[in-house]
């Protein structure tokens, strides 16, 4: 088994990969490696398992070393670090690749291995992101805009009378309540706003055919009723450092 670990700036997502398949997965809070308390959570979370390898990125710089070292001390193992000079089974066609997050290199590098080329991944994170690969194989660049939370969120923190709503589909289109309305401009208004980018995307990577893969959070509520998402993988960037462990292992 291989433990994988995908550490993002709120949430570190933790995996276990076996026989080319996530096998099982929870989150920690990122801020237990510098509480001291996330090796205990891997403890728990691997339980009688004995990882033979492991593979992580990481958004976070400072907590980076901390899981190295934790991994290293736990199991006696050093994690593959996927950066943009280590990933392998996918080209970079981008001005400054050190300047791309890992998590979505290792997003694009499992739409490219799952779904061929060119592809596209929308992660529903804090932000929703675009990633590109294009027909050539490579991470092409992407799109970054409001994530669905934060949108409402800001509603709410800078309005007076606009409440605090829980994110979920409604089926109307005109809204009979203030909570309502805004579930109508944040979940519809959002499916129109991934659709317009998706459109724009085929008209420039001039594919008639584009595999849409989408990831994150609100994936699969804003995916059920847009016909452009080809499949929703909850553990794509997961999936994505259990290729790029195997290839390098190769």
């Amino acid at each position: 088994m291989i433990l994988l670990l995908d550490i993002g700036n709120t949430h570190t997502h933790l995996g276990l990969a076996g026989r080319g398949r996530i096998a099982r997965a929870r989150d920690l809070l990122t801020k237990d490696w510098f509480s001291g308390d996330a090796a205990s959570e891997i403890t728990n979370f691997v339980g009688k398992v004995r990882p033979d390898g492991a593979a992580m990125c990481s958004v976070v710089p400072d907590a980076t070393p901390l899981a190295m070292l934790a991994v290293q001390q736990l199991y006696g193992i050093q994690a593959l670090e996927l950066t943009s000079e280590t990933v392998r089974g996918i080209g970079i066609d981008y001005p400054k690749p050190k300047t791309i997050g890992p998590d979505r290199l290792a997003n694009a590098l499992a739409a490219r291995k799952l779904f061929g080329a060119p592809s596209v991944v929308v992660d529903f994170g804090t932000a929703v992101t675009f990633d590109v690969v294009n027909r050539a194989g490579n991470y092409a660049g992407g799109i970054i805009a409001p994530g669905l939370s934060a949108m409402t969120d800001y509603l709410h923190e800078k309005t007076a009378l606009l409440p605090k709503i829980q994110i979920r589909d409604t089926p109307a289109i005109i809204g009979k309540s203030t909570e309502q309305a805004m579930l109508i401009g944040a979940v519809q208004g959002y499916r129109g706003l991934i659709r317009e980018l998706l459109k724009g995307l085929r008209a420039e990577l001039k594919a008639r055919r584009l595999p849409v893969i989408a990831t994150g959070g609100y994936a699969k509520l804003i995916a059920a009723k847009l016909e452009d998402i080809t499949a929703v993988r909850p553990h794509l960037t997961l999936e994505g450092l259990q290729i790029f462990y195997e290839t390098v292992r190769k």
